[in-house]
C-alpha cells in the first residue's frame, strides 16, 4: 500500500459520556461516508478529559464505556474502517487506582488489537490517571502505527523514535489542549509536532479536541520532511480528511542513512554526485 486516507476528527468534548457517544457515532458516520482508512479522535474523548472537563475523581463508568467500545467496534467493522478512540480503561486487579488514559486501538475488521495509555502525566494529569508504561506499534489496513498521547508525544522526543524504532511511518497523537488561557502555547505545540515528524521521516497526525475558549493547538497532519500537510482551524468542530503517501514515510533522519537523508535535507538543490565520496560502495568501504 502506499496510500492512506486518514481522518482527524476535532471534536467537542464534554464531561457526559452519552454526549460524547453521540458525537463519535457522528463522526464516525461521516468518516465512513469520505473512505476514510484510519480514524483518530481526540485524547479521552469517551468520557472527556479529568483535567477541567470531567470530574478529577469520579469513578470510571466501566459498564457504559463497555458498551460504547463495543459499539464503535461494531460500526468500524461494518464500514471496514479502523479506529484510534481516545477513552479511559481500569488498571487491572487494583480496583482503587487511578484510571489509565488510553487510546483504544480497533482495526479494520472492528477487533480491538491493542490499548495503548499514556506513559508521560502531566502534574494535573498525576491526578486523575495512573500512567502507563510502554509504547507499541500496531498494524492497521497494512500500516505500521505508533499511538503516543498529547503530552507524551509533545514534549519526549524518545516516545515517537521508540514507535519509529518498531517501524512505525505513522505516529497518530490524540491530544487535549487544553482548556487553560495558554494560547500562547500555540506556536510551541505546532512546532513540536512538525519535529516529531521532521526527526523521524514519518508521517504525524495530531488529533486535537475542539475546545473553547482556548484551543491551544490545531489538528495537524505532518509530512516527513516537516511541511504542514493538512490543517484544522481552531475551535470549529470538523472532520479532517487527508490523504498521505506512505512511500515518504522512510525514516531516513530516524535511521541517519546518509544517501536517503540528503533527500529529505537537500530534494533537488544538489546532486548526489556533491557527496558521492563519502557513499559506502559496494564492498562497505567508502569510495576514493
Amino acid at each position: 500500500m502506499t496510500s492512506l486516507r486518514i481522518g482527524l476528527a476535532q471534536t467537542r468534548q464534554t464531561g457526559d459520556l452519552a454526549t460524547n457517544a453521540q458525537t463519535i457515532l457522528r463522526f464516525l458516520k461521516q468518516a465512513a461516508e469520505e473512505d476514510v482508512q484510519i480514524l483518530c479522535f481526540p485524547e479521552t474523548q469517551t468520557v472527556g478529559y479529568r483535567v477541567d472537563i470531567a470530574e478529577t475523581d469520579a469513578p470510571s463508568p466501566v459498564e457504559a464505556l463497555h458498551r460504547l467500545h463495543a459499539e464503535v467496534a461494531t460500526f468500524c467493522a461494518e464500514a471496514g474502517m479502523a479506529c484510534i478512540l481516545g477513552t479511559e480503561t481500569l488498571v487491572p486487579n487494583e480496583p482503587t487506582a487511578k484510571p489509565y488514559n488510553s487510546a483504544l486501538v480497533i482495526d479494520e475488521q472492528g477487533q480491538i488489537i491493542a490499548t495503548h495509555h499514556k506513559t508521560r502525566l502531566t502534574p494535573l494529569d498525576d491526578l486523575a490517571y495512573t500512567p502507563g508504561n510502554s509504547l507499541e506499534t500496531v498494524e492497521l489496513c497494512g500500516v505500521r502505527v505508533g499511538i503516543v498521547i498529547c503530552f507524551e508525544g509533545f514534549r519526549f522526543a524518545e516516545t515517537t523514535a521508540a514507535c519509529v524504532r518498531q517501524g512505525a511511518q505513522l505516529i497518530f497523537h490524540p491530544q487535549n489542549n487544553t482548556t487553560r488561557p495558554n494560547d500562547w502555547k500555540t506556536p510551541i505545540h505546532h512546532a513540536m509536532i512538525t519535529t516529531r515528524a521532521a526527526e523521524n521521516t514519518v508521517w504525524f497526525a495530531s488529533c486535537n479536541a475542539c475546545l473553547e475558549p482556548h484551543q491551544n493547538c490545531r489538528s495537524l497532519v505532518i509530512a516527513p520532511d516537516g511541511r504542514v500537510h493538512a490543517q484544522t482551524e481552531l475551535r470549529q468542530e470538523v472532520l479532517l480528511v487527508s490523504d498521505i503517501d506512505l512511500r515518504l514515510a522512510t525514516r531516513a533522519m530516524f535511521r541517519f542513512d546518509r544517501e536517503d537523508s540528503a533527500q529529505v535535507l537537500f530534494a533537488d538543490t544538489v546532486s548526489r554526485d556533491e557527496f558521492d565520496s563519502i557513499l559506502p560502495s559496494g564492498d562497505g568501504r567508502a569510495k576514493a
